[in-house]
């Protein structure tokens, strides 16, 4: 098939406001945009500003209208609990329009913040949806997370109500949420007038008497008062969220997403990136906590009437590294969304695929990778073994959405190894040098987007304009800085290099972190990899590489280690003055699989650091400062 991408993205390119008013028309607007783009509103113009239209209407009231009410929007996969739940579009609006009411019986209405504390359950999709319905900006703060972190985006955002759950489930534990919200809510000086809590099976939570109410009771009482909201009118430049991201000072930044502008662009992406048709099953193996999980377990699939899947379990470990491949068996699952993490997860425990070929994934189609770098090594393994896609796209929480991909729907492009292939339409990469001077095609400098930025990108952090310039568009002017350094090829392919504070000063040399991971990646034995730039007193920085080794292999360590030092030096060459890499049993992550490289810099270069928020296990530090004092680092 021959891809429609140039055409697509010419078409953009010659008429952007054209392009975005044809894609918006497959929305229902209470007020359809008469203009499309202001360009003297907020920080750099504004999508669809005097068009209207409700978020929850889109995803749920229009489907079950049009009859697609007895058709499974929801599935929730817990394989910790051993259990599969499937909610119609039906059900689903019954269960939104009820919650809807509890809120409003609480005070909640058109603009007031509700923050979300829940684990992988329906439940957290119907709040969403819920604020959504009654024009309340919901701020879902990843559940489980510690009560420091929880308490600074309660104040940030100032919510009237808060909604959690008694506990999440790891495949180990029950971690208790109800304590941890306490713990936030005691040290917060913000105070939500009532927190609405859903009691699990597995533990039950004490409530506050006079502020806690009980999920289930709150609904039963609004189904027998049968005083359901109905949408609230939304304008498209209304907030639908806040997404608190990690800021550099320390201060969580929250990346507003309006409310029109995001529907128009994931509903794009439905079909012509993903190529996912209505009815069909899309899952994204994320969490609601993340903007993946906002954008593609609940938003996209639900606005075109789609299936989607909650799954509350891991790549490996639940049971074992087949899990990913039984839930596409069981749901007929066609696109998977998911991170390169999760990938190298279960090579490293599966390297042969051999789980992959006990069930029939015969309805799997391609398999989407974002969230990190995609190493071509990891790449060409899943491809060669699964027989599938493998496309790799890059986007961040404050896009929403994809800047650069292979689309899918339009019909895939050649695909080059290391790149998550050209910018999506919207979209305008750059390359540029510290100076913002644009650089040759093939060299590396920092990758920029020029503004105005597409429909579902932030159009400002929360309450806090000049911060939104200052942090992303002062210092290119008229750019988007990515903080991402990569570069461009003669083809117009995109290339992802690493942040640019991967990006390390070797006596003189600029050299790529993320470049040299490639390269160790590629080593047989190597299951995943992280190289941070330590200082050196005569060359600034010097790069030193971690590698987490595949199950089962025999060979010595110091043998492997050496070899990936030689690997380096034959590939990148002396320049890149490679001499130390180091076997550890894992890497320190965040929750969504990213790995924490700049912590990892700041162990080895003996700096102070604060405990990231976001880190799965606080225990791999102290492994990764041991292994560096053992080498003398």
């Amino acid at each position: 098939m021959t891809s429609r991408y140039h055409q697509v993205y010419a078409q953009w390119h010659a008429d952007p406001e054209g392009f975005w008013a044809r894609a918006a028309q497959a929305l229902e607007w209470i007020a359809p945009p008469r203009r499309i783009f202001d360009s003297t509103a907020g920080v750099y113009g504004r999508w669809f500003p005097d068009a209207s239209c409700n978020a929850c209407f889109n995803a749920v009231d229009r489907h079950v209208r049009d009859g697609r009410g007895e058709q499974v929007a929801i599935i929730h996969d817990s394989p910790i609990q051993g259990l599969t739940r499937e909610i119609t579009y039906g059900e689903l609006l019954d269960q939104v329009r009820m919650l809807a009411a509890v809120l409003v019986a609480h005070g909640v209405g058109k603009g007031d913040r509700v923050v979300i504390y829940m684990p992988m359950i329906p439940e957290a999709l119907i709040a969403m949806l819920a604020c959504a319905r009654i024009g309340a900006i919901h701020s879902v703060v990843f559940g489980g997370f510690a009560a420091h972190e929880l308490a600074t985006r309660i104040d940030d955002a100032g919510p009237k109500m808060i909604l959690t759950a008694s506990c999440g489930l790891e495949s180990n534990r029950v971690v208790a949420y109800k304590p941890l919200l306490d713990h936030a809510l005691a040290l917060a000086k913000a105070r939500p007038r009532a927190v609405l809590v859903f009691q699990r099976d597995q533990l039950e939570a004490s409530l506050v008497p006079g502020r806690d109410h009980d999920w289930a009771e709150s609904v039963a009482d609004a189904k027998y008062r049968n005083k359901a909201p109905g949408c609230a009118e939304m304008r498209a430049t209304d907030p639908l969220y806040i997404l608190y991201t990690s800021g550099t000072t320390g201060i969580p930044k929250g990346v507003v997403r309006d409310t029109g502008g995001y529907l128009v662009a994931l509903q794009w992406t439905m079909s012509h990136l993903y190529n996912v048709a209505p009815g069909e099953v899309f899952w994204t193996a994320s969490d609601i906590g993340w903007v993946v999980g906002h954008s593609y377990i609940v938003y996209g699939p639900l606005l075109i009437g789609a299936t989607t899947v909650v799954y509350e379990g891991k790549p490996v470990g639940t049971p074992d590294a087949g899990a990913f491949w039984r839930v596409c068996a069981d749901h007929k699952v066609v696109t998977l969304f998911t991170a390169p993490t999760a990938l190298r997860a279960i090579r490293k425990e599966d390297p042969d695929a051999a789980l992959f070929q006990k069930y029939d994934v015969s309805s799997l189609r391609a398999l989407f990778l974002a969230g990190e770098r995609a190493d071509a090594n990891t790449v060409d393994w899943a491809g060669a073994k699964f027989g599938l896609p493998v496309i790799d796209h890059w986007w961040q929480t404050e896009t929403g959405w994809c800047i650069a991909g292979n689309p899918l729907g339009l019909g895939l492009l050649p695909v080059k190894p290391g790149s998550p292939t050209v910018p999506m339409p919207g979209y305008r990469l750059e390359v540029v040098d510290d100076a913002g001077h644009p650089v040759p095609r093939g060299k590396m400098g920092s990758l920029v987007i020029a503004l105005p930025l597409p429909p579902g990108c932030l159009p400002t952090l929360w309450r806090d304009d000049e911060r939104m310039r200052e942090s992303y568009l002062a210092e290119f002017p008229g750019y988007y800085k990515t903080s991402d350094a990569g570069m461009i090829d003669a083809d117009g392919y995109v290339f992802i290099l690493g942040r640019t504070d991967d990006i390390i000063n070797c006596a003189g040399h600029r050299l790529s972190t993320g470049g040299m991971e490639e390269v160790l990646a590629s080593h047989p034995d190597v299951a995943e990899c992280a190289v941070i730039g330590i200082k050196d007193a005569i060359k600034g920085e010097a790069p030193c590489g971690f590698l987490v080794l595949k199950s089962g292999v025999a060979r010595d360590d110091a043998t492997i280690e050496a070899e990936a030092v030689r690997l380096i030096r034959d590939q990148i060459g002396p320049v890149a003055s490679f001499k130390l890499a180091i076997t550890v049993d894992r890497l320190p992550k965040t929750r969504s699989g990213k790995i924490l490289r700049g912590t990892m810099k700041k162990i080895a270069d003996r700096d102070p650091y604060a405990m990231p928020a976001t880190i799965e296990d606080p225990a791999i530090l102290d492994d990764i400062a041991g292994v560096l004092r053992d080498r003398g680092v």
